[in-house]
């Protein structure tokens, strides 16, 4: 599925273009959001004119590597998913285990600082 290589393709480039910013770590949050909220955007596009879709798949693992933000917005602004399932409750699950990871680093930083 090419539109599938395509998003993983702005992913991987997102990734390798945050080393270039002097704060990687908040390059590559912004980044993955912007991007998480055009494929959200441009799936709600493809659905309303019966083109090809963004796999379900793809558009969870975007939020599960820290795009939840972004998709969080699209879902609202573009009203894109909000009520299908078992897609919201996955959806929910990659920002649980998003905020887990980093309450876990955050408190995992203060004991190896403190």
């Amino acid at each position: 599925m090419k539109l599938n290589q395509i998003c993983y393709g702005l992913l991987a480039v997102s990734f390798v273009a945050s080393f270039w910013f002097l704060h990687p770590v908040w390059a590559w949050f912004l980044m993955v959001n912007v991007l998480t909220f055009f494929i959200y955007g441009a799936d709600k596009f493809a659905a309303r004119r019966s083109w090809q879709r963004v796999p379900e798949r793809t558009l969870l693992a975007f939020g599960l590597v820290g795009g939840w933000p972004g998709g969080l917005a699209a879902q609202q602004l573009f009203r894109h998913k909000t009520q299908k399932q078992p897609f919201g409750r996955w959806f929910v699950g990659s920002v649980v285990v998003n905020v887990a990871v980093l309450v876990g680093v955050v408190y995992g930083m203060g004991n190896w600082w403190g």
